[in-house]
């Protein structure tokens, strides 16, 4: 356990409770035990002081006392690099581009067309994006049972990223079928270890209710 990350922190976050991004960071701040004071945001309306430090006024926002991060794939990298226990990426330069590829594709293939289709109001035109997200995961299902977690012996912040889009399916209306038991294995690890528990907001643990 991290003597830095237990010290009292003046670290905020400004975190959407069921917005995956904000989903992703809550995960990366409960598998290293950061003291962090987390501010949920419900809403189209956001508070003054995210507003004044955010020219984007988007979730998540990340405040270390003079630095202000709002980007969720830059907050977890930094995230685990100032909080270095437990290591959430490779050392190996080779291995964490390669896992810095994998989030790539997550968030271009995954994230981009959940944002799509969960600001559409009618179903008819969630359908498309809908069935292109089954099919992105499919189409890698074969790297779900290579090792523990996502092409890594240990939990990184690409599990953390592919956490929140998996845990969200049955919300999205999206079976991934009979065919998919290495990816039900690597939800069972995941979902189940500690820190992604701690991390659901209570609207998220309902999803799955």
């Amino acid at each position: 356990m991290s003597v830095i990350a237990n010290r009292r922190s003046i670290m905020n976050l400004f975190s959407g409770p069921t917005c995956i991004h904000s989903h992703r960071t809550r995960i990366v701040l409960a598998e290293k035990n950061i003291n962090i004071d987390i501010k949920s945001v419900k809403g189209p309306d956001l508070p003054e002081d995210l507003i004044d430090v955010n020219p984007y006024h988007n979730l998540p926002t990340l405040i270390d006392r003079d630095l202000v991060l709002y980007d969720s794939r830059v907050i977890i990298e930094y995230l685990d690099e100032r909080f270095p226990h437990p290591p959430l990426m490779p050392v190996d330069p080779v291995v964490r581009a390669q896992f810095r590829m994998a989030l790539h594709r997550i968030e271009n293939d995954w994230y981009s067309l959940v944002e799509d289709f969960s600001s559409e109001n009618e179903a008819k035109l969630a359908t498309k994006p809908k069935k292109l997200l089954k099919e992105s995961i499919l189409s890698v299902i074969d790297l779900f049972s290579l090792k523990d977690y996502f092409i890594s012996d240990d939990f990184s912040l690409v599990d953390c990223t592919i956490a929140p889009i998996l845990w969200r399916l049955p919300v999205y209306g999206i079976d991934l079928g009979t065919d998919s038991a290495s990816i039900e294995k690597y939800t069972d690890r995941v979902f189940n270890r500690p820190s992604f528990q701690s991390s659901l907001s209570e609207l998220e643990q309902e999803m799955r209710l």
